[in-house]
């Protein structure tokens, strides 16, 4: 069954988002809602629905929700208007679901219970942290981040987790360590999208890398959840990198496994074509993309239909001054 259907110009107000179909299941539709990221922005739809359901929904939406979070005041607002939930929640790049835009609802297929991530290599505490370990033995703040990605579009997005420093802390990494691998979840019969490019199979699963450094500076984040509720799975749950002054690949979704290593690791897309995704892939308006230019960038903005505003792109996204020494 088709719970929500989205046309492909985005030109549809928000009350016909949901099918009519959608009510006649009504626990699959409220499942479906929370992995979608709909969240609140559904709840004007409801107006027919009886107030058992309704109550039902909201319930449902708060057993998402992530309690006695505190925004961090160093990255409590941008240089522009928060990215509308519904957008960000049905414009995403997840390539193990698919090349298009619109693959939140195959996204729903990614199992999140039982999850481990398991953090190995050149530590001294090598760790397995399981969904609660992550929500409560790291203290969780809210982030508000300008996102990049590398095909010249943008968003604003309140990010909730962790930094990744405190990880770091956690595991005690060796002087040897020297890289960071991050592995994202990958299951053939699940993960099923593109198989084939360039003529060569796709080196699954995804893989990311940063150099020990990198992901030690400030704004190097690992996120848990977005807009005030666990994260949905198209934006890569549970748990995801962040990393705001580099372009959005390098944040690899739903980490399944992190790696200490002393030499730098081979990554999804830089190995598939390095002259267009380098290892740094920091935002460089003066470095052109091979196809196209990175002087400006389209923001995704606020809404309930698809807009763009054309903005010029910063260096390191704006972030220079946290990240500049390192390069």
């Amino acid at each position: 069954m088709n719970l929500i259907r989205i046309p492909k110009s985005w030109q549809i107000p928000e009350r016909e988002a949901t099918s009519e179909s959608a009510f006649f299941n009504r626990r699959h539709f409220l499942k479906t809602l929370i992995g979608a990221g709909l969240g609140a922005s559904i709840l004007p739809i409801l107006g027919c629905e009886s107030e058992e359901s309704k109550q039902a929904l909201v319930e449902t939406l708060q057993k998402s929700k992530i309690q006695k979070i505190h925004t961090n005041p160093a990255f409590s607002q941008v240089d522009r208007p928060m990215t509308t939930e519904l957008l960000a929640g049905q414009y995403n790049n997840y390539y193990e679901f698919g090349s298009g835009k619109s693959i939140w609802k195959a996204a729903q297929a990614l199992p999140t219970e039982p999850w481990k991530l398991e953090v190995t290599g050149l530590v001294k505490n090598p760790q397995i942290y399981d969904l609660d370990d992550l929500q409560k033995k790291f203290p969780l703040e809210e982030r508000i981040y300008r996102f990049r990605c590398v095909e010249a579009w943008s968003m604003a997005l309140p990010w909730i987790g962790f930094p990744m420093r405190s990880l770091i802390t956690d595991v005690e990494p060796t002087s040897q360590a020297k890289f960071v691998r991050f592995t994202s979840y990958y299951d053939s019969k699940i993960t099923v999208g593109p198989l084939w490019s360039l003529g060569a199979r796709l080196p699954w699963p995804y893989t990311e890398g940063l150099r020990i450094e990198e992901m030690a500076n400030e704004l190097a984040f690992f996120a848990l959840g977005i807009y005030g509720h666990l994260l949905p799975k198209q934006h890569g749950a549970p748990i995801r990198m962040v990393l705001p002054w580099k372009y959005g690949f390098k944040g690899a979704k739903s980490i399944v496994k992190i790696e200490f290593v002393d030499r730098q690791p081979a990554t999804f897309w830089n190995t598939i074509d390095a002259r267009e995704y380098d290892f740094e892939a920091n935002v460089n308006p003066t470095k052109p993309h091979p196809r196209w230019s990175q002087a400006t960038e389209k923001f995704i903005g606020q809404g309930s239909g698809f807009s763009w505003e054309r903005r010029e792109t910063l260096p390191y996204n704006g972030y220079g001054e946290y990240v500049a020494n390192l390069y």
